[in-house]
């Protein structure tokens, strides 16, 4: 039997005045921007927002203190102040998290570090997370942990984020605001169309058609494969793809705070507490040149971290004790620079005309810290076009479920034991820690939350998911909205599975 054939949908083709495409952070941050100043947005991701590198990252809101090597100033000085942005706006998704960076013999020498923390501490603007102090490492949470030669170190701060869930919100709020958000739709067609291009987008079994005034290329690894869909075989290669990958570990050590380690190699990692019962440590530069979505890490990168890790800790690590990995590639913008790790993590938004002035704007780089402000950034670029666009609002807005009252996480938790007092706290946690002031909307759905699936998943949480989220697939549910996925047990899975597909198969 032949494969389904793609139904062309007849009606009328809808005009919008920007087309995204890619759901990634950076196509979501713009179609929240843009439809909060007025702009008709219809952005179109052909797998799952986040579904890539967006979900594959360290889980960091920082400035990049290994970027003040390569004298990328403005990009540190900007993600620091971005930094105390997004933890205003979404203290549900984003909380400090301190750091200690052992002082190690042969690598980078004590003062060079402390000057390199210096300068991080004041270069942003730090109003909110504490200042850098010096560590015994011998004393107190860290004693018996590291090898015995690590004596000192620095403690800094900087924060942790639920990197797909920032994603996610990020269309919920563009959403709200009247863009379009289409997942797991492709854009196979895009053309000049006079003042307009006009896009075929294959979704479900249907064909699209569209208009839009002007186009935003935020495809991430395929941002070259977009241009080359409007003018083939015209366009240089821009991207530098560099494939990172990371591990998680069962619980290593007690405790809220991360580690960063030098390498010999002069590249850093990452041991951060996660998902409670985990350690995730990462992560690797790996040059990537097939395929973008067929990525994975490999049994060297395995071996390599748990190598870098192991020099520090005192605990043997082995691959062994690996429970899961994720890899992501990044679309950097090629700034010919031999080394992966060098290559510069600051973006590049590149806009060009067709041959009646309507524009095409392309995103390369960029990273979690800076998406928004990359966001305004490419709303400047278009204000031209757009004579009634309003003013940039981002900056003092909150992400949904943000807006905890007074900015007191504990108070709030507080609340919803009191007020929820027969459903279990650690999931009331779970669902505070996801959704924020969301957490109502999750709870006021019906009579009860119905069966939780372990202590991390409820049927009252899928049907928000699917709903309000755009999940359509547990694996969307359980990877990439939650981490309830690394949880749950193999009969927990199945169970949750058997039930999902019962109602939305």
């Amino acid at each position: 039997m032949s494969p389904p054939r793609d139904v062309r949908d007849v009606s009328m083709t809808e005009t919008y005045d920007l087309l995204i495409v890619g759901g990634g952070i950076n196509g979501t941050a713009i179609a929240r921007d843009a439809a909060g100043r007025g702009l008709s947005v219809l952005l179109c991701e052909k797998d799952d927002l986040a579904n890539h590198t967006s979900s594959a990252s360290t889980k960091l809101i920082h400035g990049g203190l290994r970027y003040l090597e390569y004298y990328e100033f403005r990009l540190v000085r900007e993600s620091l102040k971005e930094r105390e942005v997004l933890l205003r706006s979404a203290p549900h998704i984003i909380w400090p998290l301190k750091f200690i960076l052992p002082i190690d013999k042969g690598m980078r020498p004590a003062w060079l570090l402390r000057l390199g923390l210096f300068i991080y501490d004041y270069i942003g603007g730090r109003k909110t997370l504490p200042p850098t102090r010096s560590v015994n490492l011998h004393q107190g949470r860290h004693k018996g942990l590291l090898e015995p030669r690590l004596k000192k170190g620095f403690e800094y701060s900087d924060c942790w984020v639920e990197d797909s869930r920032l994603v996610v919100l990020n269309a919920v709020d563009a959403r709200a605001k009247g863009a379009k958000i289409e997942t797991r739709a492709e854009i196979k067609t895009l053309k000049e169309a006079g003042e307009y291009y006009h896009a075929e987008i294959h979704s479900g079994g249907h064909i699209t058609s569209v208009k839009a005034k002007a186009v935003v290329n935020a495809a991430g690894p395929w941002v070259d494969e977009v241009l080359n869909k409007v003018k083939p075989g015209k366009n240089e290669e821009s991207l530098r793809l560099v494939k990172g990958s990371h591990i998680v570990t069962k619980k290593l050590y007690e405790g809220d705070h991360a580690y960063i380690f030098q390498n010999e190699d002069d590249r850093i990692i990452f041991a951060i507490p996660y998902e409670d019962d985990y350690t995730l440590i990462g992560t690797t530069d790996v040059p990537h040149e097939t395929d973008p979505s067929a990525v994975s890490i490999s049994d060297e990168e395995i071996h390599y971290l748990c190598e870098c890790a192991a020099e520090y800790f005192e605990t043997e690590i082995t691959s062994e004790q690996v429970v899961w990995t994720y890899s992501g590639i990044r679309p950097l913008f090629d700034d010919k620079s031999e080394d992966a790790s060098a290559v510069t993590r600051d973006y590049v938004l590149d806009i060009s005309e067709n041959t009646k002035g309507a524009p095409l704007l392309s995103v390369y780089g960029g990273k979690i810290t800076t998406s928004r402000k990359l966001a305004e950034h490419a709303l400047e670029k278009l204000e031209p076009y757009f004579s009634s666009m309003k003013e940039a609002w981002t900056r003092e807005a909150y992400i949904p479920g943000g807006d905890i009252p007074q900015g007191d996480y504990q108070a709030f938790i507080a609340g919803l034991y009191t007020q929820y007092s027969d459903i279990p706290q650690a999931y009331l946690r779970h669902l505070a820690q996801a959704y924020g002031t969301c957490v109502h909307t999750i709870l006021s759905q019906g009579e009860s939350v119905g069966t939780i699936f372990g202590h991390v998943m409820s049927e009252a949480e899928a049907h928000y998911l699917v709903r309000a989220e755009f999940a359509k697939t547990t694996e969307d549910i359980l990877w990439r909205r939650t981490k309830a996925g690394l949880h749950l047990t193999p009969e927990e899975t199945l169970r949750f599975t058997d039930w999902f597909n019962s109602v939305y198969g």
